[in-house]
């Protein structure tokens, strides 16, 4: 796919040639185009910073992105945790947060306050072990609350430039959480990694109906740009808690609130206590139109499998940790597992054959 798929601008005429063609602003349809000067003064060819991406990339074995048609739908928490089980496999893992507007990655990883240092060899990413570095805009804002008002040529170009000055060293795997929706960013990465070489894309959504038509937007741009769907992830597919984990609340006709915990949880412990080891599910999104199954069913691509919403994965993100450091994550964890072994199943990797 060459420059001038991407960057035919909205205001073009008719037949543009394209920004980078060498007939840009030259050739009969450019006539009476408002962009007519500024492409046949711009510079033509390919752009000359993908030599010094490529070079970058050619020590990263794989390289994925983590998308979302829709926002709120756990992208970063996948990434996130994605990361999180590569690293304990061994593998040397890489996580580039792209969400520009949004970093939440360096509070997912609890590296908040972090800072990116330079050396000879370009910069350095921010390490919460050996083997796992994450880069992110939200290490470089003075006060954590300012916001990146941005437009998107400069959005782009922060992207080049963690592509092209990002000192990763050999990675098994670079995982790239990118912003919701098909926009700049999305263009931006697809164009200048699809020159190194890379697997596919792995798209979030939740099951509901409201997320499921963005998440198709999402499939149909992968599928448009030349980008392999590795898979699509239902996240918040009900929710799974431990019933003794649940507060009990009594509530009056006026909508007065009492806590009635302590009653029912003794209650359980004397009558039933073997209900206090059961897990409890609600189905939180309506499922009813078939959910990430049969959306991937239809349109033809593989559908990894289901992340329940759990509070304890809730946590573990908040605090910035693994959820497979220990065995609160009950329902969460193992189905976070085996989506990991799906994906890595599908690229034909192995530990071993890592080296782990």
């Amino acid at each position: 796919m060459g420059n001038e798929d991407y960057e035919v601008p909205e205001n073009a005429n008719e037949h543009c040639p394209g920004p980078q063609s060498e007939s840009a602003g030259q050739s009969d349809a450019c006539a009476g185009c408002p962009n007519q000067e500024a492409c046949a003064t711009a510079p033509k060819g390919p752009d000359p910073d993908l030599v010094s991406i490529i070079e970058r990339m050619a020590t990263v074995k794989h390289k994925i992105l983590v998308l979302s048609g829709k926002g709120g739908v756990g992208k970063s928490t996948f990434s996130a945790q994605l990361s999180f089980a590569l690293a304990a496999m061994d593998f040397q893992v890489g996580l580039l947060d792209i969400d520009i507007c949004g970093p939440s990655i360096p509070k997912m990883l609890g590296l908040e306050g972090q800072e990116i240092h330079q050396s000879n060899l370009g910069w350095s990413p921010v390490y919460v072990e050996s083997n796992l570095g994450v880069m992110s805009i939200g290490f470089m804002l003075p006060n954590p609350d300012d916001a990146v008002i941005w437009r998107g040529p400069r959005k782009n170009g922060i992207i080049k430039q963690f592509l092209k000055d990002v000192y990763w060293g050999e990675l098994d795997f670079l995982i790239v959480d990118a912003p919701p929706g098909t926009s700049d960013e999305h263009i931006s990465i697809v164009q200048f990694l699809q020159a190194t070489g890379i697997d596919g894309a792995i798209i979030v959504t939740t099951p509901q109906q409201v997320s499921l038509i963005d998440v198709r937007k999402e499939v149909s741009f992968c599928k448009k740009v030349g980008l392999q769907v590795l898979g699509v992830v239902e996240n918040m597919s009900g929710l799974y808690q431990p019933l003794s984990d649940f507060k009990f609340m009594s509530i009056t006709e006026s909508g007065e609130q009492k806590d009635m915990t302590e009653w029912v949880l003794q209650n359980l412990k004397e009558k039933a206590p073997e209900m206090l080891n059961l897990v409890a599910f609600s189905e939180v999104f309506d499922s009813s139109g078939g959910g990430g199954a049969k959306m991937c069913k239809d349109m033809g691509v593989p559908f990894l499998g289901k992340v329940p919403l759990d509070p304890q994965l809730c946590k573990a993100a908040e605090e910035g940790r693994s959820c497979f450091d220990d065995s609160k994550c009950l329902v969460s964890a193992p189905a976070l597992k085996a989506i990991v072994d799906k994906v890595l199943s599908q690229l034909e990797v192995s530990r071993i054959e890592d080296g782990a």
